[in-house]
């Protein structure tokens, strides 16, 4: 932990038991985990009592003004969270979140957030009445949709629409592959966030469904997220699922035939032998 992010931790706390309307105070993200570098923003947890709550949340801007040089902030309503405060404090430069809460807000949650202030207990109390919980892919929602998703991939390299096919392809990894290879490794799934540390393993598969601006790139991008993904539901085939074989079929032969019309277009039919051998 630097020492901004000690001093920052220090007046938010000051801060929370100076104002009566707000009965406690806790922190998530990488402090929880010990993993706090110069790098980690802070994510601060204000919990405010219920009949004091509108009154916080119409003065929430203003409080974060009081803790350092604030260059700028907005509310989280893009993360669908509008009770956020996303910030950026100068001087020395640092990023932090506060999600301003009442105590009901707590019971469902991904996480039990470091306590560093509660009047009588609240926030104890509150996690001994429910357990976090942290959403876990389900594979069977993912093979329900995959081969969709691998249709609408090949309609975008199709049209020539590389750009919304790397970005597609980024949801793939972010959403189905990280996700999958963490549950399989006994890991948070939480998309790609630190998966060179959790997943040392599986960086050069994933590597490879990086596709740069090209119709080559993104066309084997595509396959090795195909390839990836099977590899995967494979070793999760504990997990009992229905494979959708017939979705599957029709999704490898579209993309198959994709490949072939461009091969022969550009005279390239030797290649697409060779790709599919």
């Amino acid at each position: 932990m630097t020492k901004t992010q000690q001093e920052m931790i220090q007046k938010v706390l000051e801060f929370s038991k100076r104002d009566s309307r707000i009965i406690g105070l806790a922190i998530s993200g990488s402090y929880i985990t010990k993993s706090l570098d110069e790098y980690s923003d802070l994510d601060f947890l204000i919990v405010v009592d219920d009949k004091s709550y509108e009154e916080v949340i119409e003065e929430r801007l203003l409080i974060v003004e009081q803790f350092g040089t604030l260059v700028s902030a907005f509310t989280g309503e893009h993360v669908g969270e509008p009770r956020l405060i996303i910030s950026l404090y100068d001087s020395p430069i640092l990023h932090v979140d506060f999600k301003f809460t009442t105590l009901d807000g707590l019971l469902d949650r991904v996480e039990d957030s470091a306590i560093l202030y509660e009047e009588n207990n609240c926030i104890t109390k509150i996690y001994s009445k429910k357990e976090a919980h942290f959403p876990t892919p389900d594979l069977q929602w993912i093979e329900d949709r995959f081969w969709i998703w691998v249709h609408y991939a090949c309609t975008k390299i199709g049209r020539r629409e590389l750009f919304e096919t790397i970005d597609f392809l980024s949801f793939l990894r972010q959403s189905v592959l990280a996700p999958l290879i963490q549950l399989l490794l006994g890991k948070l799934p939480r998309g790609v966030r630190k998966i060179e540390l959790d997943a040392p393993q599986y960086i050069e598969a994933l590597e490879r469904t990086v596709a740069t601006h090209e119709y080559e790139s993104c066309v084997n991008a595509l396959q090795a997220t195909i390839n990836l993904y099977l590899e995967l539901r494979e070793e999760l085939s504990q997990s009992p699922i229905v494979k959708k074989v017939e979705a599957e079929r029709v999704a490898l032969q579209y993309f198959q035939d994709l490949l072939k019309n461009y091969f022969e277009s550009n005279s390239m039919e030797d290649n697409y032998e060779w790709y599919f051998k």
